[in-house]
């Protein structure tokens, strides 16, 4: 299997189990190892009381598309850190999209930039994470 192959079926196993990630309606894409794409849109019961989205939300949509970034290469990864600045509110209705791109890794630890943008392609926040790689595949050999 080629390395979109592997990544797109990390993707799919990691979404499978992933609750959270469910339960917020998020969608998931991988195109390209070491990114990947998280969306979902702004409901009601995501509001804070200024009418505007929680930003505890953005930071799980953001962390949710880190995640499946650095979890492309078939080793589970986990977040060592992560940090995000909040550029403009997210609305009702708002549908975001969280891009995450590599932009280092090494053999244990990655950095990953997120960009969190509205439907009209205007960026409500970034995000960086840093991870770190274990050595447990994510798939099997009966997986791949």
């Amino acid at each position: 299997m080629d390395e979109i192959g592997i990544a797109q079926q990390c993707a799919a196993k990691m979404y499978a189990d992933d609750q959270a990630s469910q339960d917020l309606g998020i969608r998931i894409e991988v195109r390209v190892p070491g990114s990947a794409e998280a969306r979902f849109e702004v409901r009601p019961d995501m509001l804070n009381g200024y009418e505007v989205c929680h930003g505890g939300f953005i930071f799980s949509l953001a962390d949710t598309a880190f995640a499946y970034a650095c979890n492309t290469y078939n080793k589970v990864t986990l977040a060592a850190g992560a940090s995000i600045e909040f550029l403009r509110p997210a609305k009702l209705g708002d549908q975001l999209m969280a891009t995450a791109t590599e932009r280092h890794r090494g053999r244990r630890s990655g950095i990953y930039d997120v960009v969190v943008t509205n439907q009209d392609a205007v960026d409500v926040a970034i995000f960086r994470g840093r991870s770190h790689m274990t050595s447990q595949p994510i798939l099997s050999l009966n997986d791949t």
